[in-house]
């Protein structure tokens, strides 16, 4: 079966501009000085730029999560809503293997099943087989369904699982799960609340409908996101509910400002999310007037965000690879258990902030024409029906 899908030039912007600063916070693992030494988002010892380098990166899971979603919804209206089901079970179960054992030997350089590491794109692989199901409930329970969780799976923060067990971390904590007496899963993804948000993405889908009013459209996206950022503030000025962390007051100013901004990732909080997709929202309604250079080099990357994916995880670390030699260091010690910054023996190693993003502009420029040379021979050879998984 060969999938024809639209391609909507402002949603592909979206997915490339986040997939390109994606592309920044792993550059940063594997290259900044300071990364083996403490967490960014750690107010008490990072500083405004380091956690602002995290922090625009949090934009990239929700986007991807919540445009898989819509990516779903334009594949349906060329194939149908069984067929898009079927298609949707095929993509999840392969991204869950890819996740699994490509992008796991791309991180490492190894294979090790002793640990095997959920991360995002086992997340959206388990966020499209529920949306195989999802998408036959109706749209008037399935949206409010997706908006209850969303707003309300943080009055279940203290919620331990009880009889549940690993069940319950599986859809709600964040951290090891065991399969055997030597063997555990790191759920860096808990499935609650983003199952629910490529729901939401799906339907936003019909704002692109073929006839739908480009002005319409424009209002939706941008009072949506306006009105989701303003409950963000809101809600964070208050400090009672949205996340599991408060924000705290601090001598100084900037380091307040830090904690304000400091919501929960792992899973994500309704403050997590109504910051990050509010504003995304907002972008993707105003992409529709962008044009130039820039804006078709993150219309290309969106366009094959998948292969980008990959292939800049094994390029990221072999470049760290020679950075580490270079540096003096055994380039065996790139060879990781489990993550990189559990490696102790690499402290030490490393570069500024601001080398950092020199090497982050390298690999995206870098990585351009091999994201261009196969997006055209995507395009030119639909035939191949395996291309649509990559």
């Amino acid at each position: 079966m060969t999938l024809k899908t639209n391609r909507i030039q402002s949603v592909d912007f979206l997915k490339g501009l986040v997939i390109v600063l994606m592309a920044l916070d792993h550059v940063r693992a594997y290259f900044h000085y300071d990364y083996f030494y403490f967490d960014p988002t750690d107010i008490d010892q990072t500083n405004f730029w380091i956690f602002f380098t995290r922090f625009i990166t949090h934009f990239c899971a929700p986007v991807f999560v919540l445009l898989a979603g819509t990516s779903a919804f334009f594949v349906e209206q060329k194939i149908g809503k069984n067929a898009v089901s079927k298609w949707l079970l095929k993509r999840g179960l392969w991204l869950i293997f890819v996740e699994i054992v490509i992008i796991s030997f791309g991180w490492r350089f190894q294979f090790n099943f002793n640990a095997i590491v959920f991360q995002v794109i086992w997340l959206l692989g388990a966020s499209m087989l529920f949306l195989a199901l999802f998408i036959h409930v109706p749209k008037k329970i399935m949206i409010p369904l997706c908006l209850l969780v969303i707003f309300g799976h943080n009055a279940f923060d203290g919620f331990t699982g009880g009889q549940l067990g690993d069940f319950w971390n599986l859809l709600h904590i964040r951290g090891p799960i065991p399969l055997t007496e030597s063997s555990n899963i790191i759920n860096a993804y808990p499935l609650i609340p983003w199952i629910f948000v490529m729901p939401l993405g799906y339907y936003l889908g019909n704002l692109y409908k073929p006839g739908f009013e480009a002005a319409k459209r424009h209002r939706v996206l941008i009072y949506t996101g306006i009105t989701a950022t303003l409950i963000f503030f809101v809600l964070r000025f208050a400090n009672v509910y949205g996340d599991l962390v408060p924000w705290t007051s601090y001598d100084d100013f900037v380091k307040t400002v830090l904690s304000f901004f400091n919501v929960t990732k792992y899973p994500p909080s309704l403050l997590f999310l109504l910051i990050t997709l509010g504003t995304s929202l907002i972008v993707l309604s105003l992409a529709e007037r962008f044009k130039g250079k820039m804006f078709e080099v993150m219309v290309l990357f969106g366009k094959v965000p998948m292969f980008f994916y990959i292939i800049h995880i094994y390029w990221i670390h072999l470049l760290a690879v020679l950075a580490v030699y270079l540096s003096g260091y055994d380039p065996k010690l790139m060879i990781i258990d489990v993550w990189i910054g559990f490696v102790t023996e690499l402290q030490g190693y490393g570069f500024s902030l601001g080398v950092v993003y020199l090497i982050w502009l390298f690999v995206v420029v870098s990585l351009y024409p091999v994201c261009k040379w196969y997006w055209k021979f995507k395009k030119n050879n639909q035939k191949f029906w395996w291309l649509s998984f990559l």
